[in-house]
């Protein structure tokens, strides 16, 4: 089957235009439903490489808007955990839009491979099927709320971190961007990706642009020399909370911190 197909229920509408095996979302119509202000706000936390543009028809006529694959998608309707949503009409809604997709939509496509919106509601005509269906179904369940379960924790500190002030040494901010399960780096490759990027000099310094930006700050420290035994003034790089939400953007979206060297973790 191929082209744009519906899927609608009186109160949600996803559109979904099949491609090869799999298949793409428009983000407006999703980012509505989870209750996002507009679909740029939604592929925020997308990596590059689940989202995109395309062409979609609107009463004025065709428009470029964002999309989602398939990972992209999953990855959307996960991340948006209802009971942390603090509106309680758009948490309802939030958690009616999921259910829809969970117990309709994802199990329609998982037994037929189609995209048709009848498909959607086939009612099993007999018991061995009406079983197999259910069976299917809770299985789906059950591995979406394991998948948001193992997420939770992560989710949890980022939280934190965003309610966070102040700034972390190259290596403390290593660690936290670890925790993003994309993320694999160590103090030697960040440092190396924040002179790849712009952000520093060749010498490690931040560059003034991003300390008026608000990404990186310079802090001014001493030391005892260990021969001398006098006191000695040093600059170190630090990143801000602004600059970790920016660079945990950027790297859980291209992964360009998975590659291992012979330095210091």
């Amino acid at each position: 089957m191929t082209g744009l197909q519906v899927f609608g229920n009186g109160e949600f509408e996803l559109r979904i235009t099949p491609s090869g095996d799999s298949f793409t979302v428009e983000a407006p119509g999703l980012a509505r439903a989870l209750g996002f202000r507009d679909a740029n706000t939604l592929v925020q936390s997308i990596p590059n490489e689940e989202k995109g543009y395309g062409l979609a028809r609107t009463p004025g006529g065709d428009q470029c808007v964002w999309t989602l694959t398939e990972p992209g998608f999953y990855r959307a309707i996960g991340q948006r955990q209802a009971a942390r949503v603090k509106d309680e009409r758009i948490r309802e809604q939030v958690t009616r839009f999921q259910n829809w997709v969970y117990r309709e939509v994802l199990p329609a496509i998982r037994r037929t491979g189609s995209y048709s919106v009848a498909d959607a509601y086939q009612i099993p005509r007999t018991l061995p099927e009406a079983l197999r269906a259910y069976a299917a179904e809770v299985e789906a369940h059950e591995a979406t709320q394991a998948a948001l379960a193992e997420a939770a924790p992560k989710a949890d500190a980022w939280d934190a971190l965003a309610e966070a002030h102040g700034d972390y040494s190259l290596r403390e901010a290593a660690q936290i961007l670890n925790r993003d399960p994309l993320i694999s780096t160590g103090q030697n490759r960040l440092a190396r990706y924040l002179r790849d990027i712009g952000w520093a000099d060749r010498t490690g310094q931040p560059y003034q642009a991003q300390v008026d930006a608000g990404r990186l700050v310079r802090r001014t420290t001493s030391y005892e020399h260990p021969r001398t035994g006098e006191r000695e003034a040093t600059c170190q790089t630090r990143i801000t909370v602004k600059g970790l939400k920016e660079l945990r953007q950027r790297l859980a979206g291209q992964r360009q911190l998975t590659v291992i060297d012979g330095g210091a973790a």
